[in-house]
């Protein structure tokens, strides 16, 4: 089981993919949606059209075009919004996700949605979830021009809440984006070891980690913020 010093924590800063959101809508959209449609247009191979889009994933990964709509609109000249409405049946909260966020809400805890996605993602997927009605405040990181990889997103997103690093718990299901989190100086820090349901889970040893946060609620309930 996680342990979290959860009577050092006031505001929790989630990611929405992969954490909140099962990842597997958006492994199926990009790794096999996409390349699909591609094929199809173009007169490509499968394999052939799943390689260039490797290839140009690899191109930007990390950046903030990576996660933008616009950009991959205008790169494959396809109505990439369209593309996500048409398989949108496949946008699912993971089970454990709102009996997690009730029990920060309800002990007093700011709860704060830092997704990488761009705005019509998210607005996508708080119109098939209502996930905002669960959360204090939703932000998606195009507002600033950066990403969560990035020590300026930090910084910029700590000059936005206000919130006091040492005494903030950040969970997300991107290594790499953790420590940047863990370089920037966010206090607590969990990973998530499943965050597409058709996969198996993962081994994390470099951070907390956790595959159900209802193993989280006792904890959580035991330490409310005064």
């Amino acid at each position: 089981m996680p342990m979290l010093a959860w009577n050092e924590i006031d505001t929790v800063l989630l990611d929405m993919d992969g954490t909140l959101l099962d990842l597997h809508f958006d492994n199926h959209f990009w790794l096999e949606y996409v390349p699909a449609r591609l094929a199809e247009r173009d007169g490509l191979a499968p394999e052939q059209a799943r390689d260039y889009m490797r290839a140009e994933y690899a191109k930007v990964a990390g950046t903030i075009h990576w996660y933008c709509l616009d950009y991959w609109a205008d790169k494959l000249q396809m109505d990439i919004v369209a593309a996500k409405r048409e398989i949108q049946h496949l946008i699912s909260m993971r089970e454990d996700t709102l009996p997690f966020l009730d029990a920060l809400r309800e002990t007093g805890r700011e709860v704060v949605l830092v997704t990488n996605a761009h705005p019509q993602s998210l607005s996508l997927k708080v119109e098939r979830t209502q996930l905002d009605q669960h959360i204090d405040t939703l932000i998606s990181t195009h507002e600033f021009g950066v990403t969560k990889e990035s020590q300026l997103l930090w910084q910029k997103l700590q000059q936005r809440l206000g919130f006091e690093s040492a005494r903030t718990l950040f969970v997300d299901d991107s290594l790499s984006i953790l420590h940047a989190a863990a370089e920037f100086g966010i206090g607590h820090l969990l990973a998530v070891q499943n965050p597409d349901s058709k996969l198996p889970v993962r081994e994390i040893d470099e951070f907390v980690a956790v595959q159900d946060y209802r193993y989280l609620l006792d904890d959580i309930r035991r330490y409310p913020v005064v």
